[in-house]
């Protein structure tokens, strides 16, 4: 009897490490499940491969969820601004625009990725 304890045991323990195994080394997290760190890293790393005139769909696919997002009109051009978190100020529990850089585009396509981008906001 208790050799078939000991069996089941093992058993469950074995499969619960095979388990374990199979999700550390095939599950990859998406942007929106990481850490306010990893994600920062993420985004500066893979903003490196978008291209000008790149689909905004394929860019929200890519970083996820922006962090925020504006709709803007300059003449006839409206244009759609998503900010994704790119670099750490300070340590104050609150992701700003500062720490972000702004995706610009008119409809569906990229037009500016810039750090130092400044947008005037109308109030």
């Amino acid at each position: 009897m208790k050799s078939k304890v000991s069996v089941i045991i093992g058993s469950i323990f074995a499969a619960y490490v095979a388990f374990v195994a199979v999700v550390v080394l095939v599950y990859e997290p998406t942007p929106d499940d990481m850490s306010w760190e990893d994600r920062q890293s993420y985004n500066s790393q893979k903003m490196n491969e978008l291209a000008l005139g790149q689909n905004i769909v394929s860019v929200k696919q890519l970083l996820g969820k922006a962090d925020f997002s504006e709709a803007k009109a300059v003449k006839e051009t409206k244009l759609q601004v998503l900010f994704y978190r790119t670099h750490h100020e300070k340590s104050d529990g609150v992701t700003t625009k500062e720490e972000c850089t702004p995706l610009i585009s008119p409809c569906v396509r990229i037009v500016v990725a810039s750090i130092n981008l400044q947008i005037n906001r109308e109030r």
